[in-house]
């Protein structure tokens, strides 16, 4: 009888001991993957409602009107050329924060450094070009709830009520991924001083690194859709 206790208790100590099975994949990092695929479906929600209203409508603004500008250079004759140089940035930042969980594997801590300060560049800058265009278009008039002139709705070839559409869900989610960029920059410079402060060399594994590069991808990736329904459809 004391022997069939004390194997239900190891059979329980092992079930909440955050082991690796069935999947071989480290406890934490499955939790990080549950969330993704959970803010993936709130993305996905936001992108087909707006997909719904884009091809409901009989007019809807012209993308390579209203992004024809680069912020403090031109107005306007320079279509998308602006969120090119965001969504490169973007995809850049990912490629740091690749380089930082490949030098993290190899436990290189100087090299995890300096990877993770380009990558908060990286996403700075984006977040910078965005309040760029956002006070552009602010300017122009575009806004939440705001109707812009007849004169520009007149060029961007819509009626009121879709340009008015087109505005809220624009800056609905893209301030809603600017904000998963801006929590993403805050938590890298978490790690970045974690990993100065030598808490991962010490545990002997760059495995947190690795976590928040899962969540840097999953930004960087949703941005391509982003891009992709407002700037280009």
């Amino acid at each position: 009888m004391s022997t069939t206790v004390s194997q239900l208790d190891e059979i329980k100590t092992d079930a909440w001991s955050g082991g690796r099975s069935p999947f071989s994949v480290e406890y934490g990092k499955i939790m990080m993957w549950f969330f993704l695929i959970s803010d993936a479906f709130t993305f996905s929600a936001f992108l087909i409602y707006y997909g719904a209203q884009r091809f409901s409508k009989i007019t809807w603004p012209n993308p390579d009107v209203v992004f024809q500008s680069i912020p403090g250079i031109a107005n306007e004759g320079f279509p998308l050329v602006f969120v090119g140089i965001m969504t490169f940035i973007l995809i850049m930042s990912s490629v740091t924060m690749v380089l930082a969980v490949e030098a993290g594997h190899r436990n290189a801590k100087k090299e995890v450094i300096w990877w993770m300060i380009a990558t908060i560049i990286g996403g700075l800058m984006f977040l910078g070009c965005q309040a760029l265009e956002w006070t552009h278009l602010h300017h122009e008039g575009f806004w939440w709830g705001a109707i812009p002139t007849m004169e520009v709705i007149k060029e961007l070839g819509a009626d009121p009520v879709s340009t008015l559409q087109f505005a809220n869900l624009f800056f609905t989610i893209t301030g809603f991924h600017g904000f998963h960029v801006f929590t993403g920059v805050l938590i890298n410079i978490i790690i970045l001083i974690m990993t100065i402060n030598n808490v991962f060399a010490k545990r002997g594994s760059y495995l947190m690194v690795e976590k928040v590069g899962l969540y840097w991808h999953f930004v960087d990736l949703v941005w391509v859709f982003v891009f992709t329904f407002f700037y280009l459809v």
